[in-house]
C-alpha cells in the first residue's frame, strides 16, 4: 500500500467522526441552520487563504521544477475554491473582510503555516493531504445517491465532482514523491485530521 493510502486507512476513526458529525449530516439532508453554514463559510474562507499560502511556501522549497509547478497548480485550485466561497458569502450575508477566525480555525491554520515554513516539502504535503482527501470522501459519500435538491447541493456537488478528485490525487502524488513513512509523518497527518474534525465541530457548536 502506498504511503497516502496507509495514512488514510490509519485514520478512519477520524474520517468517520467527520462524516457522522451533525454539521455534515445536516448538510446532507439540507436542514443545517443558515447561521451555522454562514459561520463555516467565513471560517473556511480564512482557512483557504492559509492553505494557498502553505502551497506557495512548499512550492518555493520544492527541490525540483515538477514539484514547484504542481504545488503552484494546486494553489491555483485553492484560489478557485476561495472564489466559490465569495459567492457563498454574498448569498448568506457573510462579510469576509471583517471576520475573525475561531479557535479551531486558528489552530489549523497556524499548524499548516508553521509546518510549511519549518519542515521539508514532504511533511507539508502530508499536513495538507487530509483536507483534500477528506473533502473528496465527504462529497462522494453525500452524493452517493445523487446530488440532492436543496440549498447545500452546490457544496456537495463541488467536492464530489470529477474536477476535484484529480487535485486530491496530485497532492497525494507529492506525498509519495517527497515523504517517507516516519513517526513525524504519521503524527502530522493525524493532527491535520484532528483539526478537520474540530473545524466541523466548531461550526456545529456556534
Amino acid at each position: 500500500m502506498i504511503l497516502s493510502q496507509t495514512l488514510w486507512q490509519a485514520n478512519q476513526d477520524l474520517t468517520q467522526a467527520c462524516l457522522e458529525n451533525p454539521f455534515l449530516q445536516r448538510i446532507a439532508d439540507g436542514t443545517l441552520a443558515q447561521e451555522k453554514f454562514a459561520y463555516y463559510v467565513g471560517q473556511d474562507a480564512f482557512f483557504l487563504e492559509a492553505f494557498a499560502r502553505a502551497y506557495s511556501i512548499a512550492a518555493a522549497k520544492a527541490p525540483d521544477w515538477q514539484g514547484f509547478r504542481v504545488f503552484h497548480e494546486l494553489a491555483a485550485g485553492v484560489l478557485e475554491e476561495r472564489r466559490l466561497h465569495e459567492g457563498y458569502a454574498k448569498r448568506w450575508g457573510v462579510d469576509l473582510q471583517s471576520l475573525e477566525p475561531g479557535v479551531a480555525t486558528r489552530h489549523y491554520t497556524d499548524f499548516l503555516l508553521a509546518t510549511a515554513w519549518s519542515q521539508a516539502v514532504g511533511v507539508t504535503a502530508v499536513a495538507m493531504s487530509p483536507c483534500m482527501r477528506l473533502y473528496a470522501f465527504l462529497g462522494q459519500q453525500l452524493a452517493k445517491d445523487g446530488i440532492p435538491d436543496h440549498r447545500y447541493a452546490d457544496w456537495i456537488g463541488v467536492y464530489s465532482s470529477d474536477e476535484f478528485e484529480p487535485l486530491v490525487q496530485q497532492l497525494e502524488q507529492l506525498v509519495e514523491q517527497y515523504a517517507q513513512d516516519t513517526a513525524l509523518i504519521r503524527s502530522t497527518y493525524r493532527y491535520a485530521m484532528m483539526c478537520e474534525r474540530d473545524f466541523f465541530q466548531a461550526a456545529w457548536e456556534i
